[in-house]
């Protein structure tokens, strides 16, 4: 199998259509991780997934698992939750440690991680230059003062929300960043958020598959569109606590 190596001097990359039917969603290895290139794949919907001591591995997954936001299912045990729990959720609050947190969960059946140092630097200065955005949610301490308790990140282009990954360190806490950062997404103008693979956890929540060469048109059309208003740091959502603790 011929494998496809980026030129260091452009962002281009192979035809993703093709490497689904020829490399199982292998697109092209080597390049590097800078926004200019990483602003080139998503669009196409490629992303790099690799680990330490290997080279950069630029995929595609067929089909694609996506989260229309007006769609978005919440259960009753999570509306329970939502209604009942102290608990605090924000945007852009502490982005550099929601990857963190992200790349230090352990995953079943994973060893490691793919969130490599080299990733979270380079998804940080996405970050810094407005792409990139965390969703934090917070649980208060017995004293009230609130702690990380859960979040999850991803890189917003034009009204499409690329999910790549959360972290839970206390019960339903991703679970309640996710069901408060959908319909804020939503407002904003997000359009459609890919969840890349689905999982159990996705589709309760009401993901759906699209195949790939409708999910690369609904691209095209998307990631050229503005949102209403940006994702700013702030305070999205909140039940029974105190705010002055954040």
């Amino acid at each position: 199998m011929d494998i496809p190596l980026l030129d260091p001097n452009s962002t281009a990359f192979p035809d993703a259509g093709e490497a689904v039917v020829l490399r199982e969603g292998l697109v092209a290895v080597g390049g590097n991780l800078s926004p200019e290139r990483l602003l080139a794949a998503y669009p196409q919907g490629i992303f790099p997934w690799y680990s330490d001591g290997q080279p950069i591995c630029w995929w595609v997954i067929a089909p694609r698992t996506v989260l229309y936001p007006h769609k978005l299912h919440i259960g009753r045990s999570l509306q329970k939750s939502l209604r009942n729990k102290p608990y605090a959720v924000t945007s852009n609050y502490r982005f550099d440690a929601v990857i963190a947190a992200c790349a230090e969960a352990p995953r079943p059946g994973q060893h490691g991680t793919w969130i490599t140092r080299e990733m979270q630097q380079a998804y940080r200065q996405l970050h810094r230059l407005g792409y990139a955005h965390s969703f934090e949610c917070w649980y208060p301490d017995a004293e009230g003062r609130l702690n990380l308790a859960g979040g999850l990140y991803g890189v917003q282009i034009g009204s499409v929300f690329y999910g790549e990954s959360m972290f839970a360190r206390q019960s339903e806490a991703s679970k309640i960043a996710f069901a408060t950062a959908v319909p804020y997404l939503a407002d904003c103008g997000v359009a459609l958020i890919d969840c890349q693979m689905n999982t159990e956890h996705l589709a309760r929540f009401g993901s759906e598959s699209m195949p790939f060469d409708t999910f690369q048109t609904a691209l095209q059309t998307l990631t050229a569109q503005t949102l209403r208003h940006s994702i700013p740091r702030e305070l999205i959502g909140f039940n029974r606590i105190n705010l002055s603790a954040l």
